[in-house]
């Protein structure tokens, strides 16, 4: 066991994926010499080359195409779409071809092929930089999105992810890469697509959420514990398929939910939780379901004050914690 951040997680996933199968290799902008933007590949062109080290034009349409074509032919990509502000001229190759190859020749054909995007905003990217578009492949069947928080579940999520027969949008918080550290196990190991973690246990009420919001949640819960409010955090981990019964066994349990996320207000991922628990855990609440998320602007600026606005805090958390509790 080793304490690693999020970035070493996720480097060390495909690292011992590659060495473990052949047929997994990555490609992306500047993975290869550079070592990605983030440096997620560094050193991987020197110890499995060019061949499965591939440094691409910058062409998002043609990365997820070439990556298609690989994974329907027996390879395993790993695909880097360097911001997933960038990925729009890939959509049609993800959403429209990728998500249904499975469906469309009847179980014939698989796209085993994992999809990594850097997301999220608190690093002063401004506008092309900062967007958090993880609702726009949670609405489409046919994909998993998944959306770690931790160091573990990076790790574990990720080689679960090279390892499935689907094609997996993985999301990596850009402010968690390096800001959050925990303890990875030495020993492979994997963590099951598709399952919801209770990351803090409570009594009054329960958070529902994700990615860097689950940090910002439990030091939310950590203000108001003194006075007297008990918090459950419960992390999504994946958000295609959502596991709706982990955080409604919470809710029914707590009978008030608070539903936190970073992206817009409207149409977002808590929305579709919020429903959730209003369908199935309604005689169960004792107030309204609430949602905490970012406001809906057409981006978020570059000026710390406007970032600030728009970012979620352990302050605007705990403020909604104080509110619902009250209720």
């Amino acid at each position: 066991m080793a304490v690693k951040t999020v970035i070493e997680a996720v480097r060390e996933a495909m690292r011992e994926e590659m060495r473990k199968d052949p047929r997994v290799f990555v490609l992306g902008e500047d993975i290869a010499e550079r070592g990605g933007v983030f440096l997620a590949t560094d050193g991987f062109l020197k110890e499995f080359g060019p061949a499965r080290v591939i440094d691409t034009p910058l062409a998002e349409s043609s990365i997820a195409g070439i990556a298609i074509g690989a994974a329907v032919n027996g390879l395993r990509p790993i695909a880097e779409i360097e911001f997933a502000d960038f990925v729009w001229p890939a959509m049609n190759q993800i959403v429209g071809e990728a998500a249904r190859i499975r469906y469309g020749t009847n179980g014939t054909k698989f796209v085993p092929m994992v999809v990594r995007m850097p997301y999220g905003g608190g690093v002063r990217g401004g506008l092309y930089h900062s967007q958090t578009i993880d609702v726009v492949f949670a609405h489409q069947p046919g994909l998993v999105v998944i959306a770690p928080s931790t160091p573990y579940d990076a790790k574990g999520l990720l080689k679960a992810a090279i390892r499935s027969d689907d094609p997996v949008i993985f999301l990596e918080h850009k402010r968690t890469y390096r800001l959050v550290r925990g303890e990875v196990p030495d020993e492979d190991y994997v963590v099951t697509i598709g399952e919801a973690d209770v990351k803090r246990k409570g009594d009054d009420m329960t958070i529902v959420t994700y990615g860097l919001a689950v940090h910002y949640s439990l030091e939310a819960a950590e203000l108001v514990k003194d006075e007297g409010i008990s918090v459950e955090v419960v992390d999504l981990r994946t958000l295609a398929p959502l596991d709706r019964t982990t955080f409604l066994e919470s809710v029914r349990r707590t009978s008030k939910a608070l539903v936190v996320h970073e992206d817009y207000h409207t149409y977002g991922v808590g929305a579709e939780v919020a429903a959730t628990i209003a369908q199935e855990a309604f005689h169960d609440l004792d107030a309204p379901v609430t949602r905490l998320a970012g406001p809906d602007v057409p981006a978020m600026g570059f000026a710390p004050t406007l970032e600030a606005e728009f970012m979620l805090s352990p302050e605007k958390i705990a403020t909604a914690i104080r509110e619902l509790a009250a209720y």
